[in-house]
Order: structure tokens, then C-alpha cells, then sequence
């Protein structure tokens, strides 16, 4: 029972430290830690997605006047 349980923590460690280890230093893709610390660029060109597209989002025209709403399929008072 020992060995399983060794065996369980130890692959849970090896896993954790696989994902880590693509994170390029938490530079991201592309670069990487120098010798001091900083992010440096590696010799390839980045490929980098595009942005997303802007979503505007503009008002409801006012359908009743003041004073009414919309209510039951016509203006009603309030």
C-alpha cells in the first residue's frame, strides 16, 4: 500500500511539473528568461492571432412615448 501511494504522488508530481515547464517562464509564446531575468525574443518570426472583432451594442429605440410601456402588445399608461 505504500508503494501505490508513492507511486500516485509521484506521477502527480511529474504531471505538474510537465505543464509548468511549457510555459516558458511566464514569458509567453515566442520568448523566453535570459541570463538576468528578462524576456527575451527567440530567433523565429511570432505568429500572433488577430484581435477580436468590437461588438457594439446601441440602445432600444423608445417605442412608447413617456409616461407608457410596452405591455400586452400596444402602449398602455403606467
Amino acid at each position: 500500500m505504500k508503494y501505490l501511494l508513492a507511486a500516485v504522488l509521484l506521477a502527480g508530481a511529474v504531471a505538474g511539473f510537465s505543464e509548468a515547464a511549457s510555459a516558458a517562464g511566464g514569458c509567453g509564446p515566442g520568448w523566453y528568461r535570459g541570463p538576468y531575468g528578462g524576456c527575451r525574443p527567440m530567433g523565429g518570426p511570432v505568429v500572433v492571432a488577430p484581435a477580436a472583432p468590437v461588438v457594439v451594442v446601441a440602445p432600444r429605440p423608445r417605442v412608447c412615448p413617456w409616461g407608457f410601456r410596452w405591455w400586452a402588445g400596444r402602449c398602455r399608461p403606467v
